[in-house]
């Protein structure tokens, strides 16, 4: 019996072998793979792919707010050029909703927790992890927050900078997540909220541009993701290690619909699922991904609690867009 079953795992494991063989000589054949992300500093995963596949990456960025605008302008007038496209989870969903995904189950998500394979059009990969970041030559580490309702407090007031919480989808989840998931009840949230306001931050587009002022000095502390702490080294860069647990919107990769290269594509999605991929955008990049064992190198943060937030609809974002142009006096 035992002889029988190590012979079968034998069979399965050479076939597998065979269809990665026959996939990558598909994708050779094609010979390019486009890549639309809106992630920061992926280049070495572009360049490891290209010499370990023999396949050659194009790679765009896109931010969130013109994320989804563009990629379904394109695919509308069927010019879309993305193979492989990534994004958080609820951005995706609204590609998703217009037939933009295609159903592709990597294989290279086994190991993954069981909520990552969203469904078979999109694998989660990673959390868009939120915290605070702050210039540690500006703010000792004794006097950063400690809790986020701290970002209320008048001493921080014209020192914060985050992105624009009217229009920026990952912001206004992760808003929504704090209400959700930290704060014990609705009015203590809208005090935080309304408490950040009142403390006049700097707006920016997305994440991407809330390092800069801190940096800078020009800011003291950013609403922003730590692992900037890496992407930006040797800036003077920390981040508040606060008692609450971080939160952050999911990643998540898919192949379209329309993919000019649809096995360069699938190829693509694999690689980037793949432990060496994962280890790069941890180390490399200081991402928080899903691959078991694999943590930023950010001091502290193989031990923080790290939750993914709740996907919020399309009307939801646009409700609570509206209201925080409101609450935050935004035109």
């Amino acid at each position: 019996m035992r002889t029988l079953f190590v012979m079968a795992a034998l069979l399965l494991a050479a076939q597998a072998h065979a269809a990665d063989k026959s996939l990558l000589d598909a994708a050779r054949k094609e010979g390019r793979v486009a890549f639309y992300a809106n992630i920061t500093a992926v280049e070495p995963i572009i360049k490891a792919f290209s010499v370990d596949t023999g396949v050659k990456a194009d790679y765009t960025r896109i931010a969130s707010p013109k994320f989804v605008a563009t990629t379904i302008t394109e695919f509308d007038a069927n010019r879309l050029s993305a193979d492989v496209v990534q994004a958080p989870v609820p951005v995706l969903e609204l590609l998703k909703a217009r037939g933009i995904l295609a159903r592709y189950p990597s294989p290279a998500a086994a190991g993954y927790p069981d909520w990552a394979r969203k469904d078979d059009t999109m694998t989660l990969f990673g959390i868009e992890y939120v915290g605070l970041i702050f210039n540690k030559e500006q703010v000792k580490a004794a006097d950063a927050p400690k809790r986020y309702q701290d970002l209320a407090d008048p001493k921080w007031r014209d020192k914060i900078v985050m992105a624009n919480p009217a229009n920026h989808p990952s912001t206004i989840s992760w808003l929504i997540g704090l209400k959700e998931t930290v704060f014990k009840s609705d009015a203590e949230w809208m005090k935080f909220v309304q408490g950040l306001a009142a403390n006049r931050p700097m707006f920016v587009a997305s994440f991407g541009p809330t390092p800069a002022p801190v940096e800078s000095g020009e800011k003291a502390i950013a609403i922003s993701m730590p692992k900037y702490i890496i992407t930006k080294a040797p800036a003077p860069l920390d981040w508040a290690r606060l008692e609450q647990p971080l939160l952050g919107t999911p990643r998540a990769i898919a192949v379209t619909s329309k993919a000019p290269h649809p096995n360069a594509a699938r190829v693509f999605v694999d690689y980037w699922l793949s432990k060496k991929s994962m280890e790069m955008l941890a180390k490399d990049v200081g991402e928080y991904v899903l691959a078991p064992g694999i943590y930023p190198p950010v001091e502290g943060m193989s031990t923080a609690r790290v939750l993914p937030i709740r996907e919020l609809s399309d009307e939801e974002i646009q409700k609570w867009g509206g209201e925080f142009k409101k609450i935050f006096a935004l035109k």
